[in-house]
């Protein structure tokens, strides 16, 4: 259990309440907090206090301990009382269904578009390919795992199917916590180039090359994590 401070989150989170202006203290606290635990700045296993991110953000304790109980129902914090709040690990059996889950969903959206033609598989592979995750060395650490999430979320998107595409955006949350905790500055040129690779392959009609390539793309999430694929992710071959 890590108790050590990371460095403060900077921006609009942390500027002091105006009285009567904004959204409340607790929503706010809420989302300073998620926002951390989301793009890595409080990782898994680090113990939060209250007093910690209500001197962050200039408020009391009470609206922080409000957004901790929140964050508990959720599945991201467990709090202790008198102690803190522990950041909840993601296990590799939630971080192997969530990437089972996107294997399936992406695979439809690609199966789908293969159906309608290569014309419609070839617009989307276009617009993937100008998309800023095939070179997003430019960006922040947390703006990369945003940039990620979107290019995934426009090809499920490209389906057109809403049922779909909302079940994907339930994945939301989970999927940012799984990135930020995966990869690094260092490892962004070939999650690019991966990304290149499948908006190729449906540029050029080739279905079942993008499908291949998108499930070895998600299985170096989870060996970056330091968790085996299982018979879903890992190449049949």
């Amino acid at each position: 259990m890590s108790s050590a401070t990371p460095e403060p989150r900077t921006g609009p989170a942390t500027e002091p309440a105006s009285a009567g202006t904004g959204p409340p203290a607790a929503d706010r606290a809420y989302q300073h907090v998620k926002a951390g635990l989301l793009d890595g700045t409080y990782p898994d296993g680090h113990l939060l206090s209250e007093g910690e991110v209500a001197t962050a953000l200039n408020m009391s304790r009470t609206p922080v301990r409000e957004s901790f109980l929140r964050l508990q129902t959720e599945g991201f914090l467990r709090l202790y009382p008198k102690r803190g709040a522990l950041v909840v690990p993601v296990t590799p059996t939630e971080a192997r269904a969530v990437l089972e889950a996107r294997l399936a969903l992406e695979s439809f959206a690609i199966d789908k578009l293969a159906a309608e033609g290569p014309e419609a598989m070839a617009t989307v592979g276009r617009e993937l390919t100008a998309h800023p995750a095939c070179d997003s060395s430019a960006l922040s650490a947390s703006e990369m795992h945003e940039t990620d999430r979107d290019f995934h979320a426009r090809l499920v998107a490209a389906a057109a199917n809403p049922i779909v595409d909302d079940l994907y955006t339930a994945l939301r949350d989970r999927q940012l916590r799984i990135t930020a905790g995966a990869r690094t500055q260092d490892w962004q040129p070939h999650i690019n180039h991966q990304h290149t690779q499948v908006a190729a392959a449906l540029r050029d009609g080739e279905a079942e090359t993008a499908k291949t390539l998108l499930r070895g793309h998600l299985l170096g999430v989870l060996h970056a994590l330091g968790v085996a694929g299982g018979p879903m992710l890992d190449d049949p071959a």
